[in-house]
């Protein structure tokens, strides 16, 4: 068992829009992202699952096509390989839910969220 306390866990800054923190199982993950306004997470895709609650703020995803703004207290279900990107309307707080793990978040090589 372990446990944790967000509020003492460290924020990695990615870019000067986007921070998380991160909690990791074997199997699955959970994130806290907070994307500033006009933050954007360029197009990309994954082999997780995705559950991304809205706890503050807006996103607007282009997924499949479409664009949908999802705000506080919404939940967008992202399919496994969906490419998706998103925009922050709003300073954002979500939090991600990931199965299987995500890797590259681990081992820091998720470039196309470190670029400027």
């Amino acid at each position: 068992m372990e446990f944790f306390t967000w509020d003492s866990m460290p924020k990695e800054q990615l870019n000067e829009f986007i921070g998380r923190k991160i909690i990791s199982g074997e199997k699955a993950m959970v994130a806290q992202v907070f994307i500033a306004k006009g933050g954007v997470v360029p197009e990309h895709h994954h082999d997780a699952e995705q559950i991304t609650y809205i706890m503050e703020g807006a996103l607007q995803f282009h997924i499949e096509g479409k664009d949908v703004v999802v705000g506080k207290g919404q939940v967008l279900l992202i399919p496994s390989n969906v490419p998706h990107s998103a925009v922050a309307l709003e300073d954002t707080l979500d939090l991600d839910i990931f199965s299987p793990i995500r890797h590259d978040w681990l081992n820091k090589t998720d470039d196309y969220l470190r670029k400027k």
